[in-house]
């Protein structure tokens, strides 16, 4: 099976009022086969900065001993803490040499996911295979293209091209940070 696209979502929360909302929607596109969550971790910082993790899933028994903790790995937070992730990322470099190379990763190319997220506060880390997008992106490599960026658009951006109005971006905008405002 051909792996899609992979996606870290990084959403924030100031005061959390979970009620099973966002993980009802992951499990809607899951069933429809448009993405499947390879990993999820709720991050939450106290006043000071201590950082307290939990492992959150979708995954079946089965796909969780398979992938393992990857956003772990990928931010440097690993299940032995900052040892137990350099060591994973050597032991993934190695594997991935032997299997006929391995694109470099050094400091200039990381991402400090954890410091992105202000104290007092929590977050969702959310490792996302984007199903849907496999066979677009078969046909552009068929095409000899590649992925040269990708980020997410801002609703008052969608002004500029007649997608939406003012007060339609000013809605979307209050939406999508609404819970920034504490």
């Amino acid at each position: 099976m051909a792996i899609g696209p992979i996606q870290l979502i990084v959403l924030g929360f100031t005061h959390p009022d979970f009620r099973g909302e966002v993980i009802a929607e992951l499990e809607k596109l899951r069933k429809t086969d448009t993405i499947r969550v390879i990993d999820a971790i709720a991050v939450h910082k106290d006043p000071q900065g201590t950082i307290a993790v939990e492992h959150l899933s979708n995954l079946s028994p089965a796909e969780a001993v398979e992938l393992g903790s990857k956003i772990g790995a990928l931010i440097g937070l690993g299940a032995a803490g900052q040892a137990g992730a350099e060591s994973g990322a050597v032991a993934g470099a190695e594997s991935a040499a032997e299997k006929g190379g391995v694109h470099p990763f050094n400091d200039a190319d990381a991402w400090d996911v954890l410091a992105d997220i202000p104290n007092d506060s929590a977050a969702a880390l959310l490792l996302i295979e984007h199903h849907w997008a496999v066979p677009l992106r078969d046909a552009v490599a068929r095409a000899r293209g590649f992925r040269i960026s990708d980020g997410f658009i801002s609703p008052f951006d969608l002004i500029a091209i007649g997608l939406v109005n003012a007060e339609e971006a000013k809605e979307l905008h209050d939406l999508e940070t609404a819970g920034s405002k504490a």
